[in-house]
This record gives structure tokens, C-alpha cells and sequence, in this order.
């Protein structure tokens, strides 16, 4: 396959601009952003990426789950597009860079083509995944996960948030629920580019992470039912303290992960206290352990553990418990051609380099399933994440997006 010159690179200071004027839409209160998935906000963010997308040529193509599909044309109109993109939602306390650098940089790909009249055999496609967060929503990669099979159509429309709002609704709502059938499209491959949101490019001084594996994860939803009664006045032996439970299955994860060392992680992140007053003992407490391993094995061990000494922690404070599983996918191994492409893209254009396991999910762990797939990561600042302080520089995303154009456009064929 042909490959462009190593003296071609995207417009580092536009895709560094569009990053920001998207930032401008659902903002955060500490220079982030809070554009959850099927908002307000969110439907503003996809009217923009659409004026973005026809203003590069693209036509627009939008599926069930409300993804979001630009296709700059190929020359051979039987070729499989290669696909490239991430997603636009954000936590409710998010950076400005999560999601957003793929989708982005997928367009920057597409503009940088187009600036330089470059043709390819293959057409590309721009995605921007529904609900990749999960934070409204669960399970996270929603959108990707049923575009792989993963989920069905009617049981993702049925996910409710905090405010038992469905899924479908408010797709509906905001205007983005398409007609396209969910997974009906043909992948040639599938390239995600994202920060790391981790510390170890940063710390290692490299420029680009090529991510060969992802991390499996279990989310369990955990309630723990004691009694309510008055602090000052009931007995301690007579506590029936959910809240009490609740910190003891917090050290718990935390010492199952530390076992598993150095791969695994583990910890308690949404957390629901009931009924939640200064003077009364929590009657019942609702909240979510998010464990993650590359090895399947440890992951299913980890599980297994949790759920034991959860039952032997309530067993000792006479407190009943609940555990669901909302949320799983198993460890990820990349498409060794892709991640190959990556590899040798960021060894022509100069920048340093590292094989890397990705420690989040990415709607790319779920469309590894059905094409052949895998990422491109650049550091970022302290390796901080899901968080509005999130930060990385011009440079850092110029450089993920250099390698993305290579990889892309090497797969995409270019015709001379």
C-alpha cells in the first residue's frame, strides 16, 4: 500500500482551534465541559460537527442509536471505507480533549486530504459514537457496543438515567435518532485516536502511544440495605450501618486490585448514600466497583473475590446486599496489521514511541470485534482524565494526529 511523504502533516493551530470552539459548547464550571450524551448540549456539539462535516464535503449519515457517520467518497465505489473517530459526549466533569481529539482529528485527517488534493481508493468515514461515556447512561460504549452486537436495539433505547429518562426519548428529543440500521455498515478498519488518561507517556517522555491491548472490565452495582436509625441514641452493637458496609467493600476492591499488581485496578466510583442526614445511621447505600484487567482470568478472580467478601462483610454488620453486573467486556487484543500501521507511521515521521495497553474502554474494544481495529494515544498532562482540568498541548495532539493521517491514508490507499 502506498504511503504518503513524511513531510506531510494535518494543520496542527485548525484542528487546535476546532478542539476549542467545540469546547465553547456545554461548558464546564472550571474550564471543562459537561455535554453529556443526549443533551441540550450534546444535540448543539452534533449540529456543529455536521456544519463542520459539510463545509469538508462530507455526506452525513446518522443510525438508530443517533451515531454519527461522514464519508469523504473513494474512487473505487465498491471499496470498504476505512473508518476513523471517537465521541463527543463528555462526563459531567470532563476535559476538553476526551472523545473530542478523535472525532476531530478524524476531520483534521479529511481537511488535511482535501487541502492537499489527495485522492484515495477507499473512502474514509468520520464517526462520532453515541454515548461512549456511559455517564447518563449505562453502560459506557453503548452506541459502539450495539453496532457490534454486544447490545440489542430495544434494550439500549430502555437504559434510563438518574431521572428514569429512557435512552430512545431523548434521542428522539434532541433530534438524532436516525433511520440507518445499527451495524449494517462494512468496516475495511476502524482507527481511534485519544489521550491516554493515564501518566505514562508523559512520564516517559514519548510522544505516541500504539495501543496493542485494552483492559476488560466488570462494573457491579452494589446495594446494601441496614436499618435507618438516630446516631446519638442507638447503641453500637445494635447498628445495622449500610454506610459502614459500604466502606469496608471500599477497602476491599482496593486490596483485591493491589493483588493483582501491576496491571489491575479496581475502586468505588458513583456512591449513593440513604437518607443521607447528618443524624441518621444510612439505611441502605447504592454504589458502583469498576475493576479492570488485560487478562481475563485475573478479571473473572478479581469478580469472584469482591463478590465473596462483599457476603462476608455484610454477614458481620447483619446488613443485606445486591450485586448487579451493569457493565462488561472482555480484554481487548488490537488488529496486529493496524497497530502495525501506527507503529511504522510514527517511525516515519520521527516521533518516539511505545507499545501500550490502554487502561479505559473505547468504543475501539467493541468494533475490534467486527473489523479490524486499534488506537493511537498521545500523553496527557499528569495523566489526568474525566476530570475539567484535563489538559494536553498543541503539540502532543498534532503529533497523534500526524500518525493518525499516516495510518489512515496508508490503509485508505491513496491513488496517484
Amino acid at each position: 500500500m502506498a504511503a504518503p511523504g513524511e513531510n506531510l502533516r494535518i494543520n496542527a493551530d485548525r484542528l487546535w482551534d476546532s478542539i476549542h470552539e467545540m469546547a465553547k459548547i456545554g461548558p464546564g464550571v472550571a474550564g471543562g465541559n459537561n455535554r453529556q450524551t443526549l443533551t441540550d448540549a450534546d444535540g448543539e456539539g452534533r449540529a456543529l460537527f455536521r456544519r463542520w462535516c459539510e463545509d469538508a464535503g462530507l455526506d452525513m449519515g446518522v443510525d438508530r442509536m443517533g451515531t454519527m457517520f461522514a464519508m469523504r467518497p473513494g474512487t473505487d465505489p465498491e471499496a470498504q471505507p476505512v473508518y476513523v473517530g471517537s465521541h463527543l459526549d463528555t462526563q459531567p466533569t470532563g476535559g476538553r480533549y476526551d472523545g473530542v481529539l478523535g472525532v476531530l482529528g478524524g476531520l483534521e485527517v479529511i481537511r488535511t486530504l482535501n487541502d492537499l488534493g489527495i485522492r484515495t481508493k477507499h473512502p474514509i468515514v468520520v464517526t462520532n459514537w453515541t454515548n461512549e461515556e456511559g455517564t447518563r447512561f449505562a453502560p459506557a460504549m453503548l452506541a459502539s457496543g450495539v453496532f457490534a452486537g454486544q447490545h440489542a436495539l430495544d434494550w439500549a433505547y430502555d437504559r434510563k438515567d438518574k431521572d428514569g429518562k429512557r435512552f430512545g426519548d431523548e434521542l428522539e428529543r434532541i433530534g438524532w435518532k436516525g433511520e440507518e440500521e445499527v451495524g449494517a455498515r462494512k468496516i475495511k478498519a476502524f482507527f481511534e485516536l485519544h489521550i491516554e488518561q493515564g501518566p505514562i507517556l508523559e512520564d516517559e517522555g514519548i510522544d505516541i502511544g500504539v495501543v496493542t491491548h485494552g483492559q476488560g472490565l466488570w462494573w457491579l452495582q452494589v446495594t446494601l440495605t441496614g436499618k435507618d436509625a438516630h446516631t446519638g441514641s442507638t447503641p453500637m452493637p445494635k447498628r445495622r450501618n449500610a454506610g459502614l458496609g459500604m466502606a469496608r467493600v471500599t477497602e476491599l476492591v482496593h486490596e483485591v486490585a493491589m493483588d493483582y499488581q501491576p496491571d489491575a485496578v479496581g475502586a468505588i466510583g458513583h456512591m449513593e448514600v440513604h437518607p443521607n442526614s447528618r443524624n441518621v445511621i444510612p439505611g441502605r447505600t447504592v454504589f458502583t466497583i469498576d475493576i479492570r484487567s488485560p487478562n481475563e482470568e485475573v478479571l473473572d478472580e478479581m469478580r469472584a473475590r469482591i463478590e465473596d467478601g462483599i457476603a462476608t462483610i455484610c454477614e458481620a454488620i447483619d446488613i443485606g446486599f445486591e450485586v448487579e453486573a451493569v457493565g462488561h467486556f472482555a480484554p481487548v487484543t488490537f488488529d496486529e496489521g493496524c497497530v502495525r500501521a501506527i507503529r511504522n507511521a510514527a517511525e516515519r515521521l520521527g516521533y518516539s514511541h511505545r507499545d501500550i495497553v490502554s487502561g479505559a474502554g473505547h468504543d475501539a474494544c467493541w468494533i475490534n470485534r467486527v473489523a479490524p481495529t486499534a488506537m493511537v494515544m498521545c500523553p496527557c498532562v499528569d495523566g489526568l482524565s474525566h476530570n475539567e482540568a484535563e489538559e494536553i498541548s498543541k503539540e502532543w495532539a498534532a503529533a497523534g494526529a500526524d500518525v493518525l493521517f499516516h495510518a489512515v491514508v496508508e490503509t485508505a490507499e491513496i491513488v496517484e
